[in-house]
């Protein structure tokens, strides 16, 4: 049986996502993102399931860093999963007494607004995950945010969402070790490039994507942590990597930037 890893512990957002990518795997929970990809890359497992984008706050950069860094890797599919954040608590803790609040720091910050309102002198604790915050749980003193599928016996859990935005979604690819098979059906095409820093340099790139009619669906920067002032740019086009015209578009493309790569289909 395959193996596929996911930010855990069980009832983490990944392992939502990781249940409905990789229906026929083991899933194996790691304690954070670096882990679940080197079990990817030394063979441990055979694909993993990584957060890219958030509605509320955008890229999970560390995760796109990770994809650029291993060349070996791509990512092969996509799920979004809605985001439905919950106050934890001790059972029949006096809630008013919390002083410590605990959430992996895309949940803290997503509930900024539900914090500052009802515990604003909260001190606010990072966790691995919003799963594993509720481990941390010790005393009525301290709370945490997670997912409302982490119903927990000993655990209050809020009746309701307390996200500032409801309408709340995360968007994960799967990823694997090795290349985009020659012919790969898809419906998007993600890949990072580099630009000559001049003027005009990533309007020329555009103007490239624009002659192919293929529609953006998004465009993120990155510096470059080696070369101060330059950037990065990871797009998401409405493609198919199959198609004799998207190959030209990619082609044109790298000879056009100074570093070029397609991180994944789906």
């Amino acid at each position: 049986m395959t193996k596929a890893g996911y930010l855990g512990p069980a009832g983490s957002y990944c392992e939502i996502a990781a249940r409905a990518m990789c229906k026929e795997a083991e899933l194996i929970p790691y304690a954070n993102f670096h882990l679940t990809v080197n079990a990817l890359l030394s063979g441990e497992t055979q694909a993993a399931v990584l957060p890219i984008e958030n509605t509320i706050n955008g890229a999970v950069r560390q995760n796109i860093d990770l994809l650029q860094m291993h060349e070996e890797l791509c990512a092969v599919s996509e799920y979004t999963v809605k985001i439905d954040h919950r106050f934890f608590t001790l059972a029949g803790a006096d809630k008013s007494k919390v002083n410590r609040i605990y959430s992996h720091t895309q949940a803290l910050d997503q509930c900024s607004a539900f914090i500052a309102k009802n515990y604003p002198y909260a001190v606010t604790v990072a966790a691995d995950s919003t799963s594993g915050a509720l481990d941390k749980i010790k005393s009525e003193a301290e709370a945490a945010i997670a997912g409302a599928q982490c119903v927990r016996e000993g655990l209050d859990m809020s009746d309701e969402c307390i996200s500032d935005e409801k309408n709340n979604y995360t968007h994960f690819l799967k990823v694997v070790k090795g290349g985009i098979p020659e012919g790969f059906v898809s419906t998007k095409v993600f890949i990072s490039l580099t630009c000559p820093n001049v003027p005009g340099g990533l309007l020329k790139l555009l103007n490239i994507i624009y002659s192919y009619n293929l529609n953006m669906a998004e465009i993120e920067s990155r510096p470059i942590k080696d070369k101060v002032g330059e950037y990065r740019f990871f797009i998401e086009l409405e493609a198919d990597y199959s198609s004799m015209a998207t190959q030209k578009a990619l082609n044109e493309l790298k000879n056009a930037t100074n570093s070029f790569r397609v991180l994944g289909c789906y």
